[in-house]
């Protein structure tokens, strides 16, 4: 309104053809910038009042509260995020110790299978070992019994071997022949 009703004015005056400096005395002000006249601080320290009172209302009642309701939201907004991201927390340790958990179950298992693989290897070995051990032994036997055959048949033969034997070095020794009677007794003599 002060600027309106200067402009006003100044239009006024420039349209009658007067001209205004603000420096010199001609204009009618006075000299000096005006907030430094000392005639105007007293309608500048009511304006200051008052601007300062307005603006701290405003303050107070808009710009205060916002920023206190913004604040709270960011609040809650950051207390909701700590108990989300400690109640993951707890999730992934749970998931933690029942991964750790599983995993120990399934090496246990592993353990178990195979502790079980190597009794069951161990017991086919061990059959397969009995078996075999009892084929070597029936062949052992099959072999004895074939020995103890040829060992009879051989001793048998070699009695008759014997008698032949001595019978052709008495031949040989003495050319005569002996009767078949004494050199089986003669052998079976020298046996015993």
């Amino acid at each position: 309104m002060f600027v309106a009703s200067a402009f006003a004015q100044e239009a006024a005056d420039h349209a009658a053809g007067e001209t205004h400096t603000e420096t010199g005395a001609e204009g009618g002000h006075g000299g000096g910038f005006p907030p430094f006249l000392v005639e105007t601080y007293p309608s500048q320290l009511l304006w200051l009042a008052i601007t300062f009172g307005l603006f701290y209302l405003f303050l107070k009642k808009v710009v205060l509260p916002r920023i206190g309701s913004i604040l709270e939201v960011r609040r809650d907004r950051i207390a909701q995020d700590l108990d989300q991201a400690a109640r993951m927390k707890e999730e992934a340790d749970a998931a933690v110790a029942a991964y750790e958990q599983e995993l120990a179950e399934a090496r246990k298992k592993a353990s178990a299978i195979a502790q079980e693989a190597r009794d069951a290897a161990k017991a086919e070995a061990e059959a397969e070992r009995r078996r075999v051990e009892a084929g070597l032994e029936s062949k052992l036997a099959e072999a004895e019994q074939r020995i103890s055959a040829i060992k009879s048949s051989a001793l048998s033969d070699v009695g008759a071997i014997a008698e032949e034997t001595a019978a052709t070095i008495i031949r040989e020794l003495i050319g005569a022949d002996v009767d078949r009677a004494s050199l089986e007794a003669a052998v079976k003599a020298s046996r015993q």
